[in-house]
């Protein structure tokens, strides 16, 4: 998994910057973010309700933070590894 599509949709969602994550829309290989990422920026330059707008990033963020959750930290790499030797 390539953790730094997240990254940089995390930073250019914080940041509005909806020409970058449209790029990056196109580049990455998670057609689950691609989407996220599609439907947030549609909403956020088409919508002129906030609650829209709002709920668009909240499922943006809340996808990134589901996969954070699920890349598994070094500790515990280490830990399965040793335990298969």
């Amino acid at each position: 998994m390539d953790i730094t599509d997240y990254d940089k949709a995390l930073y250019y969602t914080h940041h509005c910057a909806c020409i970058d994550l449209s790029v990056l829309m196109m580049k990455t290989d998670d057609d689950i973010l691609a989407k996220r990422i599609e439907k947030f920026v549609h909403a956020f330059i088409r919508e002129t309700e906030f609650m829209k707008v709002k709920d668009a990033r909240d499922n943006l963020l809340t996808y990134i933070d589901y996969v954070y959750r699920m890349e598994p930290d070094k500790d515990e790499i280490t830990a399965i590894t040793s335990t298969l030797d």
